[in-house]
């Protein structure tokens, strides 16, 4: 299910009302969670260690690994109580809130790390689902992501200060292990108002995301430079348009991807950007391409294959644009990568996409 954006001061005050209710309470890690914490994994508290309620219908697995992982911030008072009550109290307090006023079949996110750098398991069954490595927990924390990425909440308000070191510490630690399961890239990590029309994960915390990019990528290896993305609206043309309007039709538009950008075009960013709740303003930018953009690889087909192929050749790499990601097609993007000092695996992710616009 898709999340709307989220209600900052009626979120934090029903939150608030309810962490006073059993914050003390220690409650001990399962069996499993021990088992896990002997083998490396880092220590996470599941749904039934932290006493959730169980989910109100079905919780879906999509049979495919995670893309991305998105940080969020809770927006709930930067507390000083660092307990594991605390934390586990928190993760009561939020599963309330998503299904009691949200009326979603269970907590949003997949994870939550307390002030104290206690790690909770969200919505059931994210836990099995990331030990697995290959299969993804649908869930309600970012529109337009929620069966293809990892959502972390923070316990905390992040607009003014920063998470306390042993927080972020913490979160390190999960995103690294969670980009080692689902075979990520540091770069693949990202903030919620990344996607959506949200201020989350907080100015100071969304300002620490290039850091936390290079912490992981130090466990894990890797360059950890994000994608940049251009700009672009209404009176452009050209090439980067085309592949927009691609990309577009792929999410249901109609339109003729003949690289002008016009009031079609526009009306169709318009339409894409309020389907997504990324910012509604015509102008497709940082949200509007992290939501449109899919990784393609070989033996894929569609309007995402032909934005590709349309990139390459507007590069200098002549590719057939006919919408099948073939031999030629890999060997071009290969090039293109070798070229670009990119990882030459001929899979067309985020940052590949990024730098073929430029």
């Amino acid at each position: 299910m898709k999340s709307a954006p989220r209600p900052q001061l009626p979120r934090r005050a029903f939150l608030s009302a309810t962490l006073a209710l059993g914050a003390a309470a220690m409650i001990p890690l399962s069996a499993a969670g021990r088992a896990a914490a002997a083998t490396g994994e880092p220590a996470v508290a599941d749904c039934a260690s932290w006493g959730a309620r169980p989910s109100s219908s079905p919780v879906k697995v999509v049979p495919a690994p995670a893309q991305k992982i998105i940080v969020h911030h809770t927006a709930t008072p930067n507390v000083t109580d660092y307990s594991q009550g605390q934390g586990f109290a928190l993760a009561r307090s939020m599963q309330n809130w998503a299904m009691d006023s949200q009326h979603w079949i269970d907590t949003g996110q997949h994870f939550t790390v307390s002030r104290g750098g206690h790690v909770m398991e969200g919505r059931h069954g994210s836990l099995a689902a990331l030990r697995s490595g290959t299969q993804t927990v649908e869930a309600a924390h970012c529109a337009g992501q929620n069966t293809i990425a990892i959502g972390i909440e923070n316990e905390g308000t992040y607009t003014t200060v920063e998470p306390r070191s042993e927080q972020y510490a913490k979160l390190v630690e999960l995103c690294a292990y969670i980009c080692r399961q689902y075979g990520l890239r540091a770069y693949h990590i990202y903030g919620h108002r990344d996607f959506n029309a949200t201020q989350c994960p907080g100015d100071r915390l969304y300002a620490l995301l290039p850091q936390l990019r290079r912490d992981v990528a130090a466990r894990i290896g890797g360059d950890p430079t994000a994608p940049v993305w251009p700009l672009l609206h209404n009176g452009d043309s050209g090439d980067k348009v085309a592949a927009l309007q691609h990309l577009l039709v792929r999410r249901g538009a109609s339109l003729q991807p003949d690289g002008s950008f016009g009031p079609a075009t526009e009306k169709a960013v318009r339409d894409f950007q309020a389907l997504v709740t990324a910012t509604a303003d015509g102008w497709a930018g940082n949200q509007t391409w992290q939501q449109l953009v899919v990784p393609v690889r070989r033996g894929e087909s569609g309007e995402a294959v032909k934005a590709v192929q349309r990139l390459l050749t507007a590069r200098g790499i002549p590719t057939d644009v006919d919408g099948a990601f073939g031999p030629g097609t890999q060997s071009a993007v290969t090039g293109f990568q070798n070229t670009a000092g990119l990882p030459a695996d001929g899979v067309v992710d985020a940052r590949t996409f990024a730098r073929l616009l430029g």
